[in-house]
């Protein structure tokens, strides 16, 4: 494990997830300790993807030129000041400001993913992208918990510290621990026969335009938009829906996306690589947005508790499989060389959709329509079920 070129981009990507999940569950209470509404809570989360939306391919862009190192570094340096200020905040206005730094710097999971397709061969790759699964199911789970009891013990502003010396923590650990120029896995001849002309075909033009021109990276991009679009409006409304459906706090809020976490990390951990070598990362990708069609569409008919954990469950364990399957088949079906710059796009999508949901999820809930605000997270993972259903053209090539 210590030789193994995955183990320092682990550590890193754990060490800032961690950190954002100390701030995730807390913004929405600690915007409404200002006086914010459901529907301005939903435009402080997207006031962070606003800024995301731009810097997605431009970082993306970067670290293929520049590598993936600096401009990792360049990442978190500034979500540590963003969650400085969102520590520091004694007004609505600060924790917007807060965001925006963090989103017009942030890169930090985009060029993680990159970094894995650098040093990876494609069968390999799901199982690689599931280490970041695993992140996020260990960030969920630690850092949700520990968010309810600093919040509860020293005020709104505790986490956010805490996130910042965190996010201190994993810049540290960039520096010193990953290596400045990853070592790829040996090429096939025409692979490396085909590079120079790729490498020249993606300095030029629109990055949307070459993606989404090919038939294959457009559908893996679609599916992927799908995913987070239904993703982010569950998430973007979670705490408020706990709030007025089960009277939930920041700590009770907290330790449901610890069980989350739980159930995610536990799928990523150790049942990804056999579950992408039964099935294939098609039908995975597949499975994994059925199941999300189901936690999310039922949450309006969840009044108990144990309904909850058991809709909430099954949520996750789709969210699971479906970003590591998604992620291996868009860096398969671009050239390696393009991996970066696709990821980027894949990031700016994400964030039009970080935009789209939280802001749909708070209007829904500022009128009261809390099934409608499941109903509309499961109606876009049913979009990506409805893209994975579909052939792909006549002679299309398929992953390498």
């Amino acid at each position: 494990m210590r030789r193994s070129p995955l183990l320092p981009i682990f550590l890193t990507v754990f060490v800032d997830v961690l950190g954002l999940t100390l701030v995730l569950p807390l913004l929405p209470f600690y915007a409404e300790h200002f006086g914010a509404s459901e529907l301005v809570v939903g435009v402080l989360a997207a006031s962070y993807a606003v800024c995301q939306l731009v810097s997605g391919p431009i970082l993306g862009r970067i670290s293929d030129r520049v590598g993936r190192k600096p401009t990792l570094l360049a990442s978190q340096t500034g979500t540590f000041f963003g969650f400085l200020v969102i520590g520091s905040a004694s007004s609505l206005p600060m924790l917007f400001v807060g965001r925006i730094i963090d989103g017009l710097t942030a890169g930090n999971l985009t060029i993680a993913q990159a970094y894995i397709s650098d040093v990876t061969r494609p069968e390999e790759r799901t199982r690689a992208f599931g280490l970041i699964g695993i992140a996020f199911g260990s960030g969920f789970l630690l850092g949700p918990a520990i968010t309810g009891e600093l919040a509860s013990r020293f005020g709104y502003g505790a986490p956010a510290y805490g996130a910042a010396a965190l996010s201190l923590t994993s810049i540290l650990l960039t520096a010193t621990l990953l290596p400045a120029k990853p070592i790829a896995p040996a090429a096939s001849p025409e692979a490396a026969a085909a590079a120079p002309a790729r490498a020249s075909a993606i300095g030029r033009g629109d990055a949307f335009r070459r993606f989404f021109d090919r038939p294959l990276p457009r559908r893996r991009l679609l599916e992927f938009f799908a995913f987070t679009l239904s993703f982010s409006t569950l998430i973007g409304g979670l705490a408020l829906f706990l709030e007025r459906r089960f009277a939930f706090g920041v700590k009770e809020t907290g330790y449901l996306y610890a069980f989350s976490g739980l159930v995610g990390g536990s799928i990523q951990g150790g049942a990804i690589g056999r579950l992408a070598k039964r099935f294939g990362e098609e039908r995975l990708a597949l499975i994994g947005f059925g199941t999300m069609v189901i936690g999310y569409g039922l949450l309006g008919v969840a009044y108990t508790l144990p309904t909850l954990l058991v809709l909430v469950g099954i949520g996750a364990f789709g969210s699971a499989v479906v970003r590591p399957a998604v992620t291996t088949l868009l860096t398969k079906s671009v050239g390696r060389d393009e991996q970066g710059a696709a990821l980027g796009v894949s990031q700016s999508l994400a964030s039009l959709a970080q935009i789209v949901g939280p802001i749909g999820a708070g209007w829904l809930i500022q009128h009261r329509a809390l099934s409608a605000y499941g109903l509309m997270a499961a109606g876009f993972a049913a979009v990506g079920v409805l893209l994975g259903l579909q052939k792909l053209p006549v002679g299309e090539p398929v992953e390498s």
